[in-house]
C-alpha cells in the first residue's frame, strides 16, 4: 500500500486567454461533450475516456465528475467510491463505499442505500470525530478532520469536516470536503503529500478562493480537480487567481483516468465538466 510522501512541486497556467471564452459555456460543454481547445494532446499524463470505457487497468484509477463536490473513484480492482454521497452515485454500480460530510444537506443522505457495504460519515459522531482507516480491496481509505463554520452563526464545530483520502496505485487522492479553513502544519503532516485533490472553489461558503489558493500551493498536488463552484462565473474567478506556477487544462469529457506514472511532472488544474450539470449549493 502506498503511504502519501512528503513531497513538493510547483504548478503553471497555461492558455488562460484562450480557454477564458470556453468559461461562460461550461454548463453546454457538460451536457453536449464538446471540445473547448484541444489541450489533451500537448499535455500528455491524464487520459480523458467515455463513461462508457472499459475498466481501468490495475495501475489506473478512473475519476468522473458527477456534479457539485461528487466525484465517482474506479480502481484496477474493480472498487468504486462516491464522495460526498448524497444518495445519487452517478452511472454504474452501486458504490462499495460512499463518503459524507453534513454542512449542508448537499454533501449527504440520512438514508444511504443499505447494499452499500461502507458508508463513512465524515463529521463527529458520539464522543469523538470521525476516525476512519480501512482497506477496501487495493484501495486504502483514511480522513482527517478540519472544523466547520456554521452559516448562521458563524461558530465553529469541532470535526465537522473530513478530509477523505484514498491510497490506491502509487497515488494518494483526497477528497477537502467542506474545508472552511486553512491547514497548518498540524495538518498537513496527518494528510501528508496528495498526488490529487479536488477541492471547493466557490469562495463563500466553504472559504475566500486567495485562501483556498493558499491551501494548494501548501498540498502541492500535481492535479488539482475543482468542485462546488455552482456557475461558470464563479469557476472563472478562481482560474483567474492562478499563477504561472499552474497549468490548465479544461476536459472535453467528465471522466478521465490517471496513474502514478503518468502524473503531470508540473501539477495541473484540470476542469470536468459535471455529469448532471449539477451546481447546486
Amino acid at each position: 500500500m502506498t503511504v502519501c510522501r512528503n513531497a513538493f512541486a510547483r504548478l503553471r497556467i497555461l492558455a488562460l486567454t484562450a480557454l477564458a471564452s470556453c468559461l461562460g459555456a461550461l454548463p453546454a460543454l457538460a451536457a453536449s461533450g464538446s471540445r473547448c481547445v484541444a489541450l489533451a494532446e500537448a499535455m500528455p499524463g491524464v487520459h480523458y475516456v467515455s463513461l462508457d470505457a472499459a475498466a481501468p487497468a490495475r495501475d489506473q484509477v478512473r475519476i468522473t465528475f458527477i456534479g457539485h463536490a461528487s466525484f465517482r473513484i474506479e480502481t484496477g480492482a474493480g472498487i468504486t467510491i462516491v464522495t460526498d454521497y448524497t444518495g445519487y452515485a452517478g452511472r454504474g454500480p452501486l458504490p462499495d463505499v460512499v463518503t459524507m460530510n453534513h454542512a449542508h444537506s448537499t454533501h449527504y443522505t440520512d438514508y444511504p442505500d443499505p447494499n452499500i457495504k461502507h458508508v463513512l460519515r465524515g463529521w463527529r459522531t458520539g464522543s469523538g470525530p470521525a476516525a476512519h482507516n480501512l482497506t477496501v480491496g487495493d484501495v486504502l481509505i483514511r480522513n482527517v478532520t478540519t472544523d466547520i463554520r456554521s452559516w448562521e452563526t458563524g461558530q465553529f464545530e469541532k470535526d465537522g469536516n473530513s478530509i477523505f483520502i484514498f491510497e490506491v496505485a502509487d497515488m494518494c487522492i483526497g477528497h477537502l470536503g467542506h474545508l472552511h479553513h486553512t491547514l497548518g502544519p498540524e495538518y498537513l503532516g496527518l494528510i501528508g503529500q496528495l498526488d490529487v485533490v479536488m477541492v471547493p472553489v466557490d469562495g463563500s461558503y466553504t472559504m475566500g478562493q486567495g485562501q483556498m489558493m493558499e491551501v494548494l500551493k501548501l498540498l502541492k498536488a500535481r492535479l488539482v480537480l475543482p468542485m462546488h463552484y455552482f456557475n461558470s462565473g464563479t469557476l472563472s474567478r478562481f482560474l483567474s487567481r492562478l499563477d504561472d506556477g499552474f497549468d490548465l487544462d479544461m476536459s472535453p469529457t467528465q471522466t478521465i483516468t490517471v496513474s502514478a506514472a503518468t502524473l503531470p511532472s508540473k501539477p495541473r488544474v484540470v476542469v470536468l465538466p459535471a455529469f448532471e450539470g449539477a451546481l447546486q449549493e
